[in-house]
């Protein structure tokens, strides 16, 4: 069979076929030109916020990143600060708790003397009053014995002389 034996066959008439290639190809540059193009520019459009978007997003992994890295900086420095104060709070309570220590040593230290002191006075007090009662004593026996009443030189003599041997 021949070519314009197909045609007819099928019965493609040429002039219309003509128009309808024409008047496809107008409908096809009018898509092109209102429909078409407007939607591949609103496609490129909304791919170039994707890519910004993308590009923002991979910004902001970045900045909060350095965030969390300069937050843990600043972490791990109050750590450090922190550790220091407590060392230094320590070492505080150590020097104040040896100064109460020694505040502490030096009030016993000074009641133990002042207790010493008012023994020794007491025991003074007391020789002097046993020295005073001895010797009462003596001048009593003495008169008693004698059956003299001593004078008050007698009796500061005897009351001297038994002082003396108490003494030593």
């Amino acid at each position: 069979m021949r070519p314009e034996g197909i045609l007819a066959t099928f019965g493609v008439d040429w002039s219309h076929l003509l128009a309808q290639v024409i008047s496809f190809g107008i409908v096809c540059v009018i898509l092109y030109r209102f429909a078409y193009r407007p939607v591949l520019t609103m496609l490129d459009v909304r791919r170039q916020q994707i890519a910004l978007g993308l590009a923002n997003a991979e910004q902001i992994k970045a900045e909060l990143a350095r965030t969390e890295a300069q937050r843990q900086d600043v972490m791990v420095q109050a750590n450090a600060q922190a550790n220091i104060l407590i060392e230094e709070a320590r070492a505080a309570a150590a020097r104040v708790r040896e100064q109460q220590t020694q505040k502490a040593i030096a009030a016993a230290e000074q009641i133990t003397i002042n207790a010493r002191e008012a023994a020794a006075r007491e025991h003074d007090r007391m020789l002097a009053e046993l020295k005073r009662e001895v010797g009462r004593l003596v001048v009593q026996a003495t008169t008693a014995v004698t059956g003299k009443i001593l004078t008050s030189e007698d009796q500061r003599r005897l009351a001297e002389e038994t002082a003396r041997r108490v003494a030593a």
